[in-house]
């Protein structure tokens, strides 16, 4: 039995022999690859939401309606290309949630994990710095935004649920080369549909919890949707087991197909 599960799991080259297995060096320079690619996509995207929100509070002033679509079209088409960009090399997780069910398919190990994981929220972190610079305002300023009511907290588990079906059903049933644009419409929607606005990341919400704009979340409201995010991740991933019950786990690419291995 371990004879073939060792057979199993090894590596195939495209001729169809096992493949060398990598040294620690190359593994070690794929994994930081790896993490730049999601510190970067992570970065881009929470300054793609706070930059958006900044511009359209001031482009259309008290017109919160016109103001919330123009943030969330331009979350949704940054979302889709950021993931085609970086998802070559990392997969294109940008989420914390996503990254945690991956390693519970076993599709990434507790290594990958914690590193994706600390990159995601230091990208966070950069790109609302990065949103607050690019507008003139204060480099960091705590958000007083407060969305932690029962319906919002509702709202993030609904949308994190949501955001697990599409990406691993998806990768599941074969398409996962549409995830990039299935999550971006997936995200845009989550905006209109959910009262707490789809946030559905706890990189995100780190990251807007430091601007203190349209886009922003207060620091007493970060912990608690964080929570309900990882709530409504862990139901989706029950969801998606019951779904898929014959998929063999380990599954690689949680967004898009990778180009090296793991």
């Amino acid at each position: 039995m371990a004879q073939a599960t060792h057979e199993l799991n090894t590596p195939i080259d495209p001729a169809g022999r096992p493949a060398p297995s990598p040294t620690p060096g190359t593994r070690q320079g794929a994994l930081g690859r790896k993490a730049l690619a999601e510190f970067l996509g992570t970065a881009l995207l929470v300054a793609a939401i706070v930059g958006s929100g900044i511009a359209a509070q001031r482009l259309s002033p008290g017109d919160v309606g016109l103001e919330l679509l123009e943030n969330a079209l331009a979350t949704a088409a940054a979302l889709a290309v950021i993931i085609l960009a970086v998802g070559p090399v990392s997969g294109g997780h940008l989420n914390p949630v996503i990254t945690l069910v991956d390693r519970f398919f076993g599709g990434v190990s507790t290594q990958d994990a914690l590193v994706y994981v600390v990159a995601q929220f230091a990208g966070g972190v950069t790109g609302a710095i990065i949103a607050n610079t690019m507008f003139g305002d204060t480099v960091i300023s705590l958000a007083s935004r407060h969305r932690a009511s029962g319906p919002h907290l509702f709202a993030e588990a609904v949308a994190t649920f949501g955001l697990v079906l599409v990406v691993f059903g998806l990768q599941r049933s074969g398409g996962a080369r549409l995830v990039p644009f299935a999550v971006g419409a997936y995200i845009g929607a989550a905006y209109w549909f959910t009262s707490s606005t789809g946030f559905a990341n706890p990189a995100v919400a780190f990251g807007r919890m430091l601007s203190n704009t349209f886009a922003g979340i207060a620091p007493g409201s970060t912990a608690p949707f964080m929570g309900f995010e990882l709530l409504g991740g862990a139901l989706g991933t029950g969801c998606v087991a019951v779904l898929y019950p014959k998929f063999r786990p380990g599954a690689r690419d949680a967004a898009v197909p990778q180009l090296e291995d793991r």
